[in-house]
Order: structure tokens, then sequence, then C-alpha cells
């Protein structure tokens, strides 16, 4: 996370206690850091009902001025109640400009034993927080263009890049086969790889058939480090893109 990231105090509104907040840092495909700036002036709100389109923000960097769609902005209480943090400039579904993003100083981490730079991530607390730990992986693998995927997946969150499909599993339970199976068949009709990540791992029979049909399996550690679960998710992990 850059050194101009925001920081502001986020008072929960269910059990009044107040945390710091840091706002995350996104890496344009120009490579460029670009953080979202909060709107200090509304305040968090609890997440009830989750709705798809209001769990992304659009930012332009001011590097390049590329637009780009990322996981809005959310932060766990102790309580137990997942608040999301406003964003200047997004007004909601229907209305929503690009805010213009923070230039953050580029992170200089230690180079990768093939000559990658080492990736860096986000901690995982919340669903949305393990969609952004996936798109920045992705965009370290080499997939400069993730976005939202068009359709939803038939659970947890997509994304997609050129001749890519990616899945995001943030649920309590292991992915099942079938889990497998319908985001191996969706790739297929678009003549798309695909790639899944899970928080709680796979079922046995997911993991034969991720092995059978050649989808890379990751399991998201808690600090929102991809895992390579079965082979053809080490060899993506070690290759890249």
């Amino acid at each position: 996370m850059g050194a101009m990231s925001e920081s502001v105090p986020v008072r929960c509104p269910a059990c009044r206690h107040e945390r710091p907040y840091t706002a995350p840092s996104y890496p344009c495909a120009c490579g460029a850091p670009v953080v979202p700036v909060l709107d200090r002036r509304t305040a968090p709100a609890a997440v009830v009902h989750r709705v798809w389109d209001e769990e992304w923000i659009t930012l332009r960097c001011a590097a390049c001025g590329r637009q780009g769609q990322w996981p809005r902005p959310e932060l766990g209480c102790p309580c137990g109640t997942v608040l999301r943090i406003p964003v200047a400039g997004q007004t909601g579904p229907g209305r929503r400009p690009a805010a213009v993003a923070k230039p953050a100083p580029a992170p200089v981490p230690a180079p990768a034993a093939d000559g990658r730079r080492a990736f860096r991530s986000v901690a995982i607390r919340t669903a949305l927080d393990a969609v952004t730990a996936a798109a920045l992986y992705l965009r370290w693998l080499g997939h400069g263009d993730v976005r939202r995927a068009d359709q939803r997946p038939t659970s947890g969150i997509g994304l997609a890049a050129k001749g890519l499909l990616a899945q995001v599993d943030p649920s309590v339970r292991p992915a099942s086969l079938r889990d497998v199976e319908c985001l191996w068949l969706t790739a297929m009709t678009e003549s798309s790889r695909c790639v899944y990540f899970s928080l709680a791992g796979y079922a046995d029979d997911a993991r034969a058939g991720a092995d059978r049909l050649g989808v890379p399996l990751f399991l998201l550690d808690p600090t929102g480090t991809p895992r390579p679960v079965n082979a053809t998710a080490a060899a993506l992990d070690a290759e890249g893109a």
C-alpha cells in the first residue's frame, strides 16, 4: 500500500466503535498505483443486502487517464458488521462518474526468483477483499486488463481478462465439482481459459475434476496470497500469463 494512501476514522453505526481505515492502492494497467479518494462527508453504511452493481467503483488513473473498475472499499468491524466506505465521485447505480484516483508512489518489492516483482496483496477481511486479492494476482501474472465479468457466475464473483475467466468464491464452504465444471463450461463457450480462487478450499471431487479439465485451483490465505492447489495452478504461478 503506497505511502499516500488516505487514512480516515470510521465509526460503525451498529456498535459505535471507531477504527482507522486506510484506502487500498490498486494497480493500473499502465503500472501506476492509484488510490480512491475517500468521501469524508458521507458516513459509512452497513452492508445488509449485496447488489452486484453497487459493489464496484470506477476510478480514473491520474497517471495515464485510463478508467478501471475495482471492488468498492469495505471494512469488517469486530462486531460482525461489514461497512461500505464512501468514495468521492461515486453516485450509485446508473450514475457513476469516474473518480480521479490519487497517484501513489510505486512500491519496490524484491524480485521473485524468475525476475518478476514479488507479489503484493491485501489482507482478506471481507468478500470484496478476496476479489481485490484475486484481481491483483491476475495482474501480477500478466493480465493487465482485469475487469468485472459480464455475467455473474452461479456462485461467487466473476472476473475477466482477455482470453481468461476467473471465479472468486468467498464462501465458507469448499468449492464443489459443480462449481468448477460450471466455470469450465462457461470458459469453453467463450474460448477462454479459466482459473478458480477459493477461501475455503475444494471438495475432493472438485480437485479431481479440475485436474481432469485442466482448471487451475488456488486457495486464498488470510494475507490475500493465492496458494496453488493443483499442478496446473503451480505451473501458472511459476510461468505467468
